[in-house]
């Protein structure tokens, strides 16, 4: 493997891990928002789905682009 595969590969799990940790928290603990409104939260929710989307995405190209050493 190479080394920005790595990176790029840990970048992408990073956002990913963070992304359902905010889900998370969000579902969990939605008194956590505090002052926060009702449009913040749906923004924060729509957000770290989108994050959570976007490192899936990325890691699936790892895997079918880098791990099998093909030509992007």
């Amino acid at each position: 493997m190479s080394k920005l595969r790595d990176m790029l590969f840990t970048s992408a799990h990073a956002d990913r891990a963070k992304a359902l940790l905010t889900l998370e928290l969000l579902e969990k603990n939605p008194a956590g928002i505090g002052d926060h409104s009702t449009d913040d939260f749906y923004k924060n929710a729509e957000e770290a789905l989108a994050m959570l989307v976007e490192a899936d995405d990325r890691l699936e190209a790892i895997k079918k682009y880098l791990d099998n050493k093909q030509v992007i």
